[in-house]
C-alpha cells in the first residue's frame, strides 16, 4: 500500500502548535483513510457528496468530515446530518440552504466563507468586497443553525512563491479586518484555512490555522 503513515507523520511533524491538518482524502480509497486514522488523524476532507456519504457510512463514526469543494445547494441536505464543517461557502444562497437543512436536522453546522483572491477565473469564492457586502447585510446574524468560524482560500496554481505569499498575506489581512468588524466578540471565528500540498509550509508562515493536504499524504488521486 502507498506509504500513507510515513507521509502523514512527515506532514504532521512540520505543523507548529495551533495549526491543524485536514487530510484531503477525496478520490482515495477507504483503506488509505483508515491507515491515517490508525495513526490518530481524525480530520478528513472530501468534495463530492456521494463519495463522502459512502465513506461516512463505512468508516469510524468519530471521524470529522469537512466538505472542501464547491457545494451545490441541492446537495446540502444529504451531508448536513453528519458533516463537521463546510469549508467553502461562496454565496448567501448557500448559507441560507445550510441554515434551512441544519434546522431540519436539529444541529448547528460550522462553516468557513470562501475568498476568491487568486488570479484565476476557475476558482470559486467571494471577492473581499462581496464578502463585506454579505456580512454587512447581516442576515447571517439571525441564523441559529450556522456558525461562521473563519475564512478559507486557495492560492494561485503557480511556481511564483512571491505571488502565493502575497495572496496568503492578503487573506490574513482580510481575516483581521473581518474579525475586528464583525466577530470581535466571537471566539469561534478563528480559522484561517489556506495551504495545500505544494504550499502549506508557506501558508503556515502566513497565519494559516488549518492546512488541507492530500497528495503529499495519499499520493496521486485514484479516479
Amino acid at each position: 500500500m502507498y506509504p500513507v503513515k510515513e507521509n502523514l507523520h512527515r506532514v504532521l511533524d512540520a505543523l507548529p502548535e495551533g495549526v491543524r491538518l485536514v487530510a484531503i482524502s477525496k478520490y482515495h480509497p477507504a483503506e488509505y483513510i483508515l491507515a491515517a486514522y490508525e495513526e490518530g488523524q481524525r480530520l478528513f476532507g472530501e468534495s463530492h457528496e456521494q463519495e463522502i456519504r459512502e465513506k461516512h457510512a463505512a468508516l469510524p463514526s468519530d471521524i470529522e468530515w469537512h466538505f472542501i469543494g464547491h457545494l451545490q445547494t441541492n446537495k446540502v441536505k444529504y451531508i448536513v446530518p453528519y458533516i463537521s464543517m463546510i469549508e467553502a461557502v461562496d454565496s448567501l444562497k448557500l448559507l441560507r440552504e445550510i441554515e434551512k437543512q441544519a434546522a431540519k436536522a436539529g444541529r448547528v453546522v460550522k462553516v468557513l466563507l470562501e475568498l476568491h483572491i487568486a488570479e484565476e477565473d476557475t476558482k470559486y469564492g467571494l471577492t473581499p468586497e462581496a464578502c463585506r457586502e454579505l456580512l454587512d447585510a447581516g442576515e447571517w446574524r439571525q441564523m441559529e443553525h450556522v456558525q461562521i468560524c473563519g475564512l478559507m482560500m486557495m492560492a494561485s496554481n503557480t511556481d511564483d512563491e512571491q505571488q502565493i505569499v502575497s495572496e496568503f498575506r492578503r487573506a490574513a489581512d482580510f481575516f483581521d479586518e473581518v474579525k475586528a468588524a464583525y466577530f470581535y466578540d466571537d471566539p469561534q471565528f478563528c480559522e484561517r484555512s489556506w495551504g495545500m500540498s505544494d504550499d502549506y509550509q508557506l501558508a503556515i508562515r502566513n497565519h494559516s490555522t488549518m492546512v488541507r493536504v492530500g497528495t503529499a499524504i495519499f499520493g496521486p488521486r485514484i479516479y
